[in-house]
């Protein structure tokens, strides 16, 4: 089976490609990624346009329960959704290498991110210095 790591792109429902949306449809079950970015959609009219239910990806689970994702993909398909491109993030990166390690199948579908659309209004990635993400605020995080 296989862990995916599919990119949703910035807009809405409609914006992951067709070859994430093949993946989502055979996935057993799929997180959303949420505190290092926000869809401009909620949560239920993603379920409703891809028909499989979602659970909500917090940073502890990410980042402290990860295990609890990645081990279930020995066994079944699952989906780990994220805004925009899945590798913008060094968080998703290490989901990667943990299945990895424990050979369990990775497959990434890339999407749109910030990094290229911030370009419609006159940047250029060219002149940027380093990237940082700044996670939603959480609690104790």
């Amino acid at each position: 089976m296989v862990l995916y790591l599919i990119g949703l792109g910035l807009g809405d429902e409609r914006d992951i490609t067709m070859k994430g949306l093949d993946c989502v449809k055979i996935c057993e079950k799929l997180y959303l990624e949420h505190y290092t970015s926000v869809l401009g959609v909620d949560k239920n009219k993603l379920e409703f346009f891809y028909g499989v239910s979602i659970t909500l990806a917090d940073r502890n689970m990410v980042e402290l329960e990860a295990d609890n994702i990645y081990l279930q993909a020995k066994d079944k398909n699952i989906g780990f959704l994220v805004v925009g491109d899945p590798l913008c993030a060094t968080t998703h990166t290490d989901l990667i290498l943990r299945a990895r390690a424990l050979d369990i199948p990775v497959e990434v579908i890339h999407n749109t991110s910030v990094m290229g659309a911030v370009a419609s209004c006159g940047l250029q990635l060219y002149k940027f210095g380093y990237t940082v993400s700044i996670p939603l605020f959480e609690g104790n995080w």
